[in-house]
């Protein structure tokens, strides 16, 4: 009898340590697909049609007005951008939830977050 208690636990234990590895898999797969349309450096990608740097909307110091000249944007977006500043990095205004991802992908060739006056 003791020699099948034994190997019960034997099983058991190798059964948790599985369950265990699946669970960490599980938890590194779902981090790994989280972010994996962002460059490891997290710089967002910009086409290759973009506008030069210097032709960018700035996001820390441009008017409503001048946001509302980005191709996609509209008045309420560009509100939201003026009223949550300052932003280190234009994905800023994802990971702050200011935008959509869909209103991102329209406007992120078109503006800049400088840090300065400039």
């Amino acid at each position: 009898m003791k020699e099948d208690e034994a190997e019960n636990d034997g099983v058991r234990t190798r059964t948790q340590v599985a369950a265990l590895a699946v669970a960490i898999l599980c938890a590194s797969l779902a981090g790994i697909a989280q972010n994996q349309d962002r460059d490891p450096n997290r710089y967002s990608k910009t086409s290759a049609n973009a506008p030069p740097a210097e032709a960018r909307i700035d996001i820390n110091h441009a008017t409503v007005t001048e946001l509302l000249k980005v191709p996609g944007m509209t008045p309420s977006w560009a509100g939201r951008i003026v009223r949550f500043r300052p932003y280190r990095t234009k994905l800023d205004l994802l990971d702050r939830g200011v935008l959509s991802d869909e209103v991102y992908d329209r406007i992120k060739d078109c503006v800049i977050a400088h840090r300065d006056k400039q």
